[in-house]
């Protein structure tokens, strides 16, 4: 039989017990939402990722740029090395210079007047005539070296009609 005593222990015990499976209740439901509220991302977290994403992409279209213009820069050099060996190819042949660039295509020298890859144009070059002939100064002196038209400077600072 119980007695007084031990009828309140047990009654102490049991709403100990039932405390406890409370506040575990409670404890496991904020450890739910905590993990909830863990599982995902904050506002200035997002906004660094962004941050990141949007600075790589910037530098990604400078590269793109830069790597478009060296192209178009690398073109006009080959381009210029190619019509000033024509030069040098039809004076070696016929010793004169040729009278436009047009006389470089008609006689075999080259195909075609190439188009000028910063201005986009094929009759944009620019002709430096040659020095003319002490001994026939009546003839045309001819074309002695091609230069861009374009204007501005390349990536290396120098300018398109120096190339």
């Amino acid at each position: 039989m119980l007695n007084r005593g031990s009828t309140g222990a047990w009654r102490w015990s049991f709403a100990r017990t039932i405390s406890a499976r409370l506040s575990a209740r409670r404890s496991s439901a904020r450890n739910a939402r905590s993990r909830e509220r863990a599982s995902g991302f904050t506002l200035i977290e997002l906004l660094i990722v962004i941050a990141l994403i949007t600075i790589l992409a910037t530098m990604g279209i400078v590269q793109y740029r830069n790597s478009i213009q060296s192209t178009r820069e690398a073109v006009l050099r080959t381009d210029l090395f190619r019509m000033r060996d024509a030069i040098d190819q039809y004076y070696a042949d016929k010793t004169k210079y040729p009278a436009s660039l047009d006389t470089l295509v008609t006689d075999g020298y080259m195909r075609k007047i190439p188009e000028d890859p910063i201005t986009k144009r094929a009759d944009s070059w620019q002709i430096v005539p040659a020095e003319p002939d002490p001994a026939n100064p009546s003839t045309d002196p001819g074309i002695y070296n091609v230069k861009s038209g374009a204007e501005g400077t390349g990536l290396d600072g120098a300018s398109y009609a120096d190339y």
